[in-house]
């Protein structure tokens, strides 16, 4: 069953936070992520200002988002191997569309998914999603492995923010109102968790084109 019962929070208008709502599949989700890393293999990018990030990244989709001194973009081609990204897999296809459509957003079809790796002591500051092209299009996030707290605020950046521990097989669903907030994660913490070990996955899917 791809979506048991779960709880509905609501972060702000037009932000939701379904607990559980990927733990039924999470498993097989690990896997298609392992295929996925097997063909563009994770690495550790530089932000435009040349500081490196602390979370390892790759992609799947048409596109795959992308950062070095140059900017953040989406890039067709992986730069690292210089080949296509690797499809999105059917299964991270039908849990973005399906959970999308439950937070009210039904036409959502991303064309992206950046996938990223964190280790202990790896974090993401407060930023906003706004190097899409359709800002009517939802940002869906699905968090596998070790617990971290998310940090969701407004629309600039010294905006209140709301903290709330996102766990194994959450997904947040944030557009309308709440599709340029800020957002971020804390520090993650050592912890072992029995499917994915000492690391927390995050999958993010947009419609960037």
């Amino acid at each position: 069953m791809l979506f048991p019962e779960f709880q509905t929070v609501e972060l702000a208008p037009g932000a939701l936070l379904l607990r559980g709502a990927a733990e039924a599949c999470a498993t097989d989700l690990l896997s298609q992520i392992e295929g996925v890393i097997m063909v563009s293999p994770l690495r550790t990018v530089v932000t435009p200002m040349g500081k490196s990030m602390s979370v390892e990244m790759t992609n799947c989709g048409d596109v795959g988002w992308v950062s070095d001194r140059t900017g953040y973009r989406y890039e067709t081609i992986d730069p690292l191997t210089n080949l296509s990204w690797p499809a999105i897999p059917a299964l991270f296809a039908q849990l973005a569309n399906g959970v999308a459509a439950q937070a009210g957003f039904p036409e959502f079809h991303p064309d992206a998914c950046l996938i990223n790796r964190y280790a202990m002591g790896s974090k993401m500051g407060l930023h906003q999603d706004r190097d899409e092209q359709d800002f009517a299009q939802p940002i869906v996030s699905v968090s596998l492995g070790l617990p971290i707290t998310f940090n969701f605020g407004g629309g600039t950046r010294t905006s209140p923010t709301t903290k709330t521990q996102l766990r194994h097989g959450d997904v947040v669903v944030f557009g309308g109102q709440s599709r340029l907030a800020f957002h971020g994660v804390g520090t993650l913490r050592r912890g072992q968790h029995s499917l994915t070990g000492p690391y927390r996955f995050n999958l993010t899917f947009r419609r960037a084109g």
